[in-house]
């Protein structure tokens, strides 16, 4: 009787296959990322997801500056006739709003605090500012002169979810949220469409995560919006994930929130405005991108630490030695720079045991580890070990100073292939409804490996045709590629005319 092969080892369990969704939270409890905080559907963001987060934060900044934003801060608390000025906006957000009644606590009669001083107008936690942000413009635009606006800010928002996951879907999240104000319809569309190359591009070449850039159907356009343009991203489980939203808002909110300017010929008008945004769901996307059976994979341009040297020695005597040396050469790399960024290396001295340490880091996903040994400082090398691919090799020391930003970029691009390699292989051009039920089946099928992906199909526009794939695959059209070339075809679902393929996907 033959034997079964043993069971590859990993640092997580379960795996991918055996269980993603718990396989996910696995690895941000493995990479101490975040946890489950005591107030319901909320989320402590631990040092290291943190890390991650601020280095989002710094990159995109970056960027926004440099396209000509400044960042300000605008009110937590809304009243609740701003928001029901826009109704479609209200009618979006109604179920998800979180609403304060009361404006202080007192002792009751048995002691306990209770709620006292109801307020004249409820106030709604912010779940997205435009209706505050768009009062405070009506204040600051009189003339053709103030415009533009470009503002951005960095906040936080209550949108009270039923069913939360760590980064991907919190009752409270960190964001950032643009809102501009222009003077025609032509320079907020640009505005609109220059934010979401931004998206993509710090997508791609940051998070080294592949997007599909697109507009969303109207049944999955933003409460309010005129247009609204998406980045979308598979993770491994082959789900789409929304990355991050810009919108066009024409002339809705101005209208509700009185954004008028006198324009050059002394005719009143009402501004066009725009929105965008991404989140700490971006973490999220990036740990269901990279991260493996061992933990957490970050791309190097984001994180935490770019390498960590480990000294390996074996008394007090060789313990100097190598620290000695571990600190001489953590001095050198630091002085080195990848892309922009002074390189952060960290040595780790713990009172641990050599495989724990190296096990700690995989989890946490560090690019590169660096062991040092005795008999390393006698040769003059470091073993130098890829987290992406596990390789490990004996680097001379002058070749690991002078290259450690060309590694870690090897890095970030052989993330960003494989990432696009996946993509690809599980994108699939469909033309018949029982192709494309079959290419959704459930997992637990026959053929789990069928099991969806990014169905390319044509789409007759209906919003009946969406309202059917909902209710029997579980699918959405994710977008309507910016880049797809018009084709004609026939409807996935009723054989009706249509001008191009949209993308069908499940998605989180």
């Amino acid at each position: 009787m033959s034997q079964q092969p043993a069971k590859p080892k990993t640092a997580i369990t379960p795996t991918r296959a055996e269980d993603y969704p718990e396989w996910y939270l696995q690895v941000i409890k493995a990479a101490d990322l975040a946890e489950n905080s005591p107030v319901r559907g909320c989320m402590v963001i631990k040092p290291w997801g943190y890390a991650l987060w601020e280095n989002i934060q710094r990159d995109l900044d970056a960027k926004f500056k440099a396209t000509g934003h400044v960042n300000a801060y605008f009110p937590l608390f809304i009243p609740m006739s701003y928001l029901q000025k826009e109704a479609q906006h209200v009618e979006g957000f109604a179920k998800e709003c979180a609403v304060v009644t009361h404006s202080r606590l007192e002792a009751g009669p048995d002691g306990k605090l209770v709620p006292a001083g109801p307020l004249e107008e409820p106030l709604i936690v912010r779940p997205t500012s435009e209706t505050i942000i768009g009062e405070t413009y009506s204040k600051w635009v009189q003339s053709y002169r103030d415009l533009p606006i470009l503002i951005n800010q960095w906040a936080n928002v209550v949108r009270w979810e039923m069913r939360t996951r760590l980064f991907l879907r919190t009752a409270e999240f960190l964001w950032q949220e643009g809102h501009t104000v222009h003077a025609t319809e032509k320079e907020a569309m640009e505005e609109t469409v220059r934010m979401l190359e931004v998206y993509a591009d710090f997508a791609e070449n940051h998070m080294a995560m592949p997007v599909i850039k697109g507009t969303k159907t109207s049944g999955e356009r933003f409460p309010g919006a005129v247009e609204t343009f998406c980045i979308e991203a598979m993770m491994q489980d082959r789900k789409a994930l929304q990355a991050g939203t810009s919108h066009y808002l024409g002339q809705n909110f101005s209208k509700s929130c009185n954004i008028r300017f006198q324009d050059e010929g002394g005719t009143l008008q009402y501004a066009h405005t725009t929105s965008w945004g991404v989140s700490t769901r971006l973490i999220g996307g990036m740990i269901m991108t990279h991260a493996d059976d061992d933990g957490l994979i970050a791309p190097p341009r984001l994180a935490p630490q770019h390498a960590v040297i480990i000294p390996i020695y074996k008394d007090d005597a060789g313990r100097a030695e190598v620290l000695a040396y571990c600190k001489t050469l953590q001095q050198e790399l630091v002085a080195k720079s990848f892309h922009g960024r002074p390189l952060t290396v960290t040595i780790d001295d713990r009172d641990l045991r050599g495989g724990e340490k190296m096990w700690g880091w995989i989890k946490k996903g560090v690019p590169l580890r660096i062991e040092v040994g005795p008999r390393d400082i006698a040769a003059g090398v470091a073993m130098v070990a890829r987290r992406d691919n596990g390789e490990k090799a004996a680097v001379p020391r002058a070749e690991l100073v002078a290259g450690i930003a060309e590694r870690l970029q090897a890095i970030q691009d052989n993330l960003l292939a494989r990432a696009r390699a996946f993509q690809a292989a599980h994108t699939k051009t469909i033309d018949t409804f029982e192709e494309l039920k079959a290419y959704f089946a459930p997992k637990n099928s026959e053929r789990p490996e069928i099991h969806g992906g990014f169905a390319l199909c044509h789409w007759n526009g209906s919003a009946e045709v969406e309202k059917r794939l909902k209710e029997e695959l579980k699918v959405t059209i994710r977008c309507i590629p910016i880049d797809a070339p018009a084709e004609a075809g026939k409807c996935v679902v009723t054989g009706e005319p249509s001008a191009r393929r949209v993308v069908m996907a499940k998605a989180y």
